[in-house]
């Protein structure tokens, strides 16, 4: 991988045991041996992938920090892999988050802790983790720079753009998507197709999408992780099953997309912080709060 223009990347798609952390570690280093002898570069697991989706009310008993052994573990059998998976974490102070943990070379290098916490439909994060504050990116060669943006963090425009106004060349995005998680009246898989081909193109910006499959109690997961390239065109798609998602992303055409549609030259940061200020200003004088959108 070392200062490569082309990366191969991999999503594994999976189905976690609810609950149960050593079959779900067994599951991530089965699919690190096989990704590894494939040669991939980078490689993504789901939201939440070594506990379960519905995991939440068990947080006092599934927390791990990121220097438990299963981390560990999993550091080492990544090698120079950069991988990416999902728990919950238990951070300073007893603070409990759902977070993404990317390791490489026998370490952690990144932890991303989820900012969006959905509580709305059938989804309750809210009610067992405390947010993250932050969007940050890490170096994955000298021209790919990831950023990691958990499931609903990436139906809140403001912190892809802020991403990709960081630098970010490859966005990983693991989510726990089931088809009951909204309502009835949403399509998840046609909504999160639109919304990663949205960002892909926007941005000039790759995308791995990794989601869970299985059952947990009412709620279905549909799978169908893809990746993208940064004009927005599907790679590789997968299905309803397990699976070992795999493609090429080439530097030089971010380059190409970035040149032909210019997102990232022609954001105004000035503006928007003169709006921002502007807004913030607004909402501490409650007279004036008609007068926000």
């Amino acid at each position: 991988m070392a200062n490569s223009p082309t990366l191969n990347v991999a999503v594994a798609q999976t189905e976690s045991i609810l609950g149960a952390i050593e079959p779900n570690l067994r599951k991530h280093l089965d699919a690190i041996d096989a990704a590894r002898a494939s040669g991939v570069d980078v490689l993504l697991f789901p939201e939440m992938s070594l506990t379960g989706h519905s995991a939440g009310p068990e947080t006092l008993k599934l927390a791990l920090d990121r220097k438990h052994p299963f981390v560990t573990e999993i550091a080492r059998a990544a090698g120079a892999m950069c991988t990416v998976f999902g728990m919950i974490e238990e951070g300073p102070a007893a603070q409990f988050y759902n977070s993404a943990i990317a390791v490489r070379d026998g370490k952690v290098v990144f932890v991303h802790r989820k900012i969006n916490l959905a509580t709305y439909g059938n989804l309750d994060d809210g009610k067992h983790f405390a947010a993250g504050r932050h969007v940050e990116t890490f170096d994955l060669t000298a021209e790919w720079r990831a950023s990691v943006l958990i499931c609903a963090d990436t139906w809140n425009p403001a912190l892809v753009h802020l991403a990709a106004l960081h630098g970010t060349t490859l966005l990983l995005a693991p989510i726990s998507s089931a088809v009951e998680a909204v309502g009835a009246e949403f399509d998840n898989p046609q909504g999160w197709d639109t919304n990663v081909r949205f960002y892909a193109l926007t941005y000039g910006m790759p995308v791995m999408l990794a989601n869970r499959v299985g059952t947990e109690g009412a709620l279905t997961f549909w799978g169908g992780s893809r990746i993208l390239d940064p004009l927005g065109r599907s790679l590789a798609t997968a299905g309803n099953g397990e699976e070992l998602l795999r493609a090429e992303i080439d530097f030089e055409i971010v380059r190409r997309a970035r040149y032909l549609l210019p997102t990232l030259r022609d954001a105004d940061l000035p503006l928007l912080r003169r709006e921002l200020d502007r807004l913030m200003k607004a909402q501490a004088q409650p007279g004036n709060a008609a007068d926000i959108p």
